[in-house]
């Protein structure tokens, strides 16, 4: 992983446009995306992809996410926020 795509996932994280998400996302991303596969990256760039109301939904639980976004780095980031339902 390079350290730009690093850099600029964490700078997407904390301003998605939605206080919340930025606050959740913000600070998953600077404690574990330096930790995270090239594929996680991938599905976590991919998350940050979808548009802000259902991303919301997914994080906090308010909705099921589809097949596509049902991954284990969107799980990673509801036990970070405290949400998930395990």
């Amino acid at each position: 992983m390079s350290d730009e795509r690093l850099k600029r996932l964490i700078y997407r994280s904390s301003y998605t446009g939605t206080k919340e998400l930025d606050l959740v996302l913000g600070a998953f991303a600077r404690a574990h995306l330096a930790g995270l596969g090239a594929a996680q990256l991938d599905r976590y760039e991919a998350l940050l992809g979808a548009e802000n109301p259902e991303l919301y939904a997914w994080v906090f639980n308010r909705e099921p996410p589809p097949a596509e976004h049902d991954t284990d780095v969107l799980r990673m980031i509801q036990e970070h926020a405290g949400t998930s339902r395990a």
